[in-house]
């Protein structure tokens, strides 16, 4: 069983197809570990209430996620994780990775698997990816043990700078991810 971090930041209209990618990766043999933004672990929206969205994450993965920068510090060593997954990955958690910024649970469990070496993968979603973020994703493309579920413009017309990631692609980019290679293409047309 391969030993995976999920940090889960606030891109809340993307956590229905979220719950559905932690199914995915437990029945494919992955032990999930949750972390979440301040955000996740605070708010409550129009999408979720914050109590119940916590109660589906701790059903689906079997434990209690991870909320403070603290509990967050030891994981590298600690919970020996192969991976670490970020999603969904918002323009502001991505702006902090690119910057090295440590201030959330998530980009603190995103420096302890870097620090060691080891994979994390970004699932974007973030409305402002093609306008202030895409240098944050260029910089991250090429950043050694940095891997992107492959992602494309989810309403082209309306929404210009928005990419989202393909989620049902979250198990094989992770696959790929753990032999060091990024899945191709990771770019991809949303239907």
């Amino acid at each position: 069983m391969t030993k995976i971090g999920l940090c889960i930041t606030g891109s809340f209209c993307t956590f229905k197809s979220i719950l559905a990618a932690i199914d995915d990766l437990v029945a494919n043999d992955f032990d999930v570990t949750p972390i979440f933004s301040f955000n996740v672990s605070s708010l409550d929206t129009r999408f979720y209430k914050q109590a119940d969205f916590e109660e589906l994450v701790i059903q689906k993965t079997g434990k209690q996620p991870i909320k403070t920068i603290v509990d967050a510090e030891p994981i590298g060593t600690s919970k020996g994780l192969e991976l670490m997954l970020v999603a969904p990955c918002t323009g502001n958690t991505l702006a902090k990775i690119a910057h090295g910024i440590t201030d959330t649970p998530v980009t603190m469990a995103v420096k302890a698997q870097l620090r060691n070496n080891r994979p994390v993968v970004l699932s974007v979603s973030s409305n402002d990816a093609l306008g202030a973020n895409a240098r944050n994703i260029g910089s991250l493309l090429n950043t050694k043990n940095i891997y992107f579920v492959p992602f494309g413009q989810d309403a082209p017309l309306k929404k210009t700078n928005s990419l989202i990631a393909d989620t049902k692609l979250i198990v094989p980019t992770c696959r790929e991810a753990l032999s060091g290679k990024q899945i191709q293409p990771a770019f991809c047309t949303l239907v």
